[in-house]
């Protein structure tokens, strides 16, 4: 199982999809419906008003089905992406079944990309991965970037300063005035996910996503452009990265839920594309749960690494959704020492700079239970001992309340773990035998 629609299959088996037959319109209405079923069941709406093929969305939108399109159990999540950056498969290149229709001269209008939110200056492509490489061939690289659509022909892209924003540098300085992209939507769970990691530049994304599918990941030549893709993915849009040309981009609705601001961004514009003849439009609903648990996924295991060369045994790391996957971040660990949480704090700032709240709680606490980490502030959180504040550090642009021309915020981190050798901070457990626990558990199994 490598491509979306067997996955869907699978968790459909599950009772973890929804199937919307009414027609629903890509302006607005889907997105609604997408919104409501938010951080549970995917959906597929069969119908689409504008258009004849259908739309998938919140296929990544909680923890346990990511887990299960990984096929890992939680506490081997961390230790399985660190295994494939740190040894990436190289991918067969073959043809699949996203060639079974190739267009010459597509348009934008002929997809069902759609336009979220009120505030949208016109319709987003938000579960696209653009693949690029380096005018050498040496470097590749996978990432998720946020396409706006401009007219028939165009899209707006945001780059940030990252790895694309290189690639894009080096094809300036090889005298390039464009640079040759991919654009798929609707591929496996571990492909969006190593897209979404913070995977070292020169590491193939692609490459991590074949050792998590156990080397199933096979992709395929773009006929209109030096690119690859998934060669089972649903859609395939083929562009030309133009080096000296841009747009206004925004504003669009990013992790905070909030509107970001206009942009001057590069311009991509679309060249070729290709699909399954029944292909299926996957779109992901910005601020949503899928856009911040993907967000924040890779940052988790970055964190984890950093804590582990504090202290040696980490329970779990959320970056909470309530944070957007990016802003906030609980960490439980089995303290050792008074001073561990504090140098654990200072280890979570480090690793993910834009982080703006922490929590550290201890290895009784289950740091994705919300409700057991505010009980561990609320009984072993004490503001004038247990309080870490930064001010005037580097934060995210995401943070609204942060000057955001210069990027300047405050950290605070909070040591809600228990003192050392201290009694009265134990919630005593309910001693029954194994027989009531199974007739419990049955009773509780049907609720």
């Amino acid at each position: 199982m490598t491509n979306l629609r067997d996955f869907l299959k699978e968790i459909e088996g599950k009772g973890e999809l929804v199937r919307i037959g009414e027609p629903l319109s890509v302006r607005h209405e889907i997105p609604e419906a997408l919104r409501r079923f938010d951080g549970g069941k995917a959906v597929l709406f069969e119908s689409v008003k504008e258009y004849g093929g259908s739309v998938v969305g919140g296929v990544c939108g909680t923890r346990p089905r990511i887990l299960e399109g990984l096929g890992v159990e939680s506490g081997e999540l961390y230790g399985h992406l660190l295994e494939a950056v740190r040894n990436p498969t190289p991918c067969d290149v073959g043809d699949g079944p996203v060639k079974e229709v190739v267009h010459d001269e597509p348009r934008l209008s002929d997809f069902p990309i759609l336009t979220h939110f009120e505030t949208d200056p016109g319709p987003y492509i938000t579960a696209g991965i653009v693949y690029a490489r380096s005018p050498d061939g040496s470097v590749e690289n996978v990432s998720f970037h946020r396409l706006l659509v401009k007219d028939d022909g165009r899209m707006g892209i945001r780059v940030v300063p990252r790895h694309l924003y290189r690639l894009n540098q080096m094809a300036r300085e090889a005298g390039l005035d464009s640079l040759d992209v991919s654009i798929s939507i609707g591929v496996h769970p571990a492909v969006y996910v190593a897209a979404a990691y913070p995977a070292p530049f020169g590491t193939s994304e692609f490459e991590m996503a074949n050792t998590l599918l156990n080397g199933g990941l096979t992709l395929t030549e773009c006929p209109h452009v030096d690119a690859l893709a998934p060669a089972d993915a649903e859609l395939v849009l083929e562009g030309k990265l133009r080096l000296n040309e841009t747009d206004t981009e925004g504003p669009f609705v990013d992790l905070s839920g909030t509107t970001d601001v206009e942009r001057e961004q590069p311009v991509i514009e679309l060249v070729g594309a290709m699909h399954r003849e029944d292909y299926v439009y996957e779109g992901l609903l910005p601020a949503g749960a899928e856009h911040r648990l993907l967000m924040g996924l890779g940052r988790e295991v970055r964190i984890w690494e950093y804590v582990r060369n504090v202290v040696p045994t980490v329970r779990g790391v959320n970056m909470t959704l309530g944070g957007m996957g990016w802003l906030h971040c609980v960490v439980s660990f089995e303290k050792f020492r008074e001073g561990d949480p504090k140098n654990v704090l200072m280890a979570i700032f480090a690793a993910h700079p834009s982080l703006k709240h922490a929590w550290v709680v201890d290895s009784d606490i289950d740091p994705y239970d919300m409700e057991q980490v505010e009980w561990a502030i609320a009984t072993r959180f004490r503001g004038d001992e247990d309080l870490l504040v930064i001010p005037k550090v580097r934060v995210s642009s995401l943070d609204p309340s942060s000057d955001q021309e210069k990027e300047l915020g405050c950290k605070v981190g909070f040591d809600a773990t228990k003192p050392l050798g201290r009694e009265g901070f134990e919630r005593p457990g309910i001693p029954v035998s194994d027989e009531v626990k199974r007739i419990l558990d049955r009773y509780s199994s049907e609720l």
